[in-house]
């Protein structure tokens, strides 16, 4: 097999296939690797832009200034202001190009949500959402168009091929990789004369990273959605001199149900299947410690919920529900995959049947009564009736005086049966990464670029700090195609 290219990107997904096929537009001669067999299923469904051809059709423009200034605001500063400012101004045409190049070439578009209501400065959301759908409203499964379009584009692409480490000259110029076969495990040198990307994902699936690098993250996560995010990519650059994100950043769902009796501390599950899968985590429903109590406004974004449960006992939570609270969801007008029917994950009739999945597994518990309910959880029986009682007291007044969700996010539990569930976080990804400058290029501590190194997507950092900005629906996406794209056409260039 060939081993001169122009251009090696490791990690064939969302930014590495976006990276691949913008050096090839330039002519670049590109290797496109993957540690598996396949990447299609990885290619993620919401795409975040601004005043994209997408949303210029919907009479839709999301406000940069206000947006670049609610995300500095988010992250306290921890970022590179200049990051947001380059995603800011790249990501519409990251957008037009996937729509005419992968989407209406098989009949599908990009789709705007409907809206972006919110009340409270907490839940301050933009319109930002493009899913990537059929005509008829339903998801378009794109991951086989992209890597069709990258053969197209001449790309040589091979699976099962895993980087093991980078390739320097003397002067700490990056000159190609080595790899490994995933099979045979026989190593390969691949020389890159104009540079390479990494774009090889987080490390989420590295127990011994995430104990060392993100340690409540580990307790507060019961579940791992990306078992290949081993942290390879990020430890090769580390060992040619990159600088790396000193703080944790992280993408977590509300949505991990767990059995009665669970210690989160010793449950980390790493699958990308359904394991636990909660989706009404992610609504505002009446939540209580393990104690029973009442302890946040639920009406917050998502990871905000699961930051919140881990200051409390054991770092879960406990959601209860009525079987009316699942005909109405509706009124709580949550946003992105949350959104109750397209471009959300379920309907009505979907989500029930999901949470009968979780009652035959056992994760959910029913219940004629808040008491045998509580007992069912492991929950103190007179402090959850108590909760309950006070939560349907407010519910009828209108008003949370205790903790003030809005009005149109108060739904009683007063009518049973009944329904609880004990979970956790479903961690999706750590997205703190090593830090580049805006030419995508890795750059050392004192913030010089490595020469022909660059990143992007989850193994890139200085974009995330802390907690996920899910009001922004579609960002990660975004961020990793429209970062991917500008890093292959940065290599290439070279």
């Amino acid at each position: 097999m060939e081993k001169t290219y122009d251009v090696v990107v490791a990690g064939a997904s969302n930014a590495g296939a976006m990276a691949a096929m913008a050096a090839a537009e330039k002519g670049a001669k590109v290797l496109l690797i993957d540690k598996m067999g396949s990447s299609e299923y990885l290619f993620r469904s919401f795409f975040a832009a601004l005043d994209s051809n997408a949303q210029r059709r919907a009479g839709i423009k999301v406000d940069k200034a206000k947006l670049m200034n609610f995300l500095t605001l988010f992250y306290q500063g921890n970022v590179d202001e200049r990051l947001l400012w380059t995603w800011a101004n790249h990501t519409d045409e990251t957008a037009n190009w996937l729509e005419d190049n992968i989407m209406k070439p098989h009949g599908a578009v990009l789709k705007t949500q409907p809206d972006s209501h919110y009340e409270t400065i907490v839940n301050t959301a933009f319109n930002t959402e493009l899913a990537l759908a059929t005509p008829e409203d339903d998801w378009a499964h794109y991951g086989a168009w992209m890597i069709a379009k990258v053969k197209e584009l001449g790309v040589t692409l091979k699976y099962n091929t895993k980087l093991e480490e980078l390739v320097t000259d003397a002067g700490g110029k990056v000159t190609g990789i080595i790899a490994s076969d995933r099979n045979s495990g026989a190593k390969t040198e691949y020389q890159a004369s104009k540079g390479v990307i990494i774009c090889t994902g987080g490390y989420g699936a590295n127990v011994e990273l995430m104990k060392k690098w993100d340690p409540l993250g580990y307790k507060k996560n019961v579940y791992s959605d990306g078992p290949r995010d081993d942290g390879s990519g990020i430890l090769a650059g580390l060992k040619v001199g990159a600088a790396r994100d000193e703080e944790p950043a992280e993408i977590i769902f509300d949505r991990g149900a767990v059995p009665v009796g669970t210690d989160a501390e010793d449950h980390y599950v790493i699958d990308f299947k359904d394991n636990g899968y909660f989706w009404m985590g992610a609504y505002p429903l009446l939540k209580v410690n393990l104690n029973g109590e009442r302890f946040e406004n639920e009406s917050v974004p998502y990871q905000f919920d699961t930051n919140a449960a881990a200051k409390q006992p054991g770092y879960l939570e406990a959601a209860i529900w009525s079987e009316e609270t699942m005909d109405h969801l509706a009124q709580f007008r949550t946003q992105g995959c949350s959104r109750l029917g397209f471009p959300g994950i379920y309907n009505t009739e979907e989500n029930k049947a999901e949470i009968q999945r979780r009652i035959d597994d056992g994760m959910v518990q029913k219940a004629d009564t808040i008491e045998e309910l509580a007992e069912k959880l492991n929950l103190p029986k007179d402090q959850l009736s108590a909760t309950v009682k006070e939560f349907n007291k407010m519910c009828s007044q209108g008003q949370d005086t205790d903790l003030g969700k809005e009005k149109f996010r108060l739904f009683p539990v007063e009518n049973g049966p009944y329904y609880g569930v004990i979970f956790g976080g479903r961690l999706l990804a750590t997205l703190d990464g090593l830090r580049i400058n805006t030419k995508m290029e890795v750059i050392d501590k004192k913030g010089h670029a490595i020469p022909h190194l660059y990143a992007a997507g989850n193994a890139s950092g200085g974009f995330f700090w802390g907690s996920y900005p899910d009001r922004v629906p579609g960002l990660t996406c975004s961020h990793a195609q429209t970062f991917g794209r500008l890093a292959g056409q940065s290599a290439a260039e070279n």
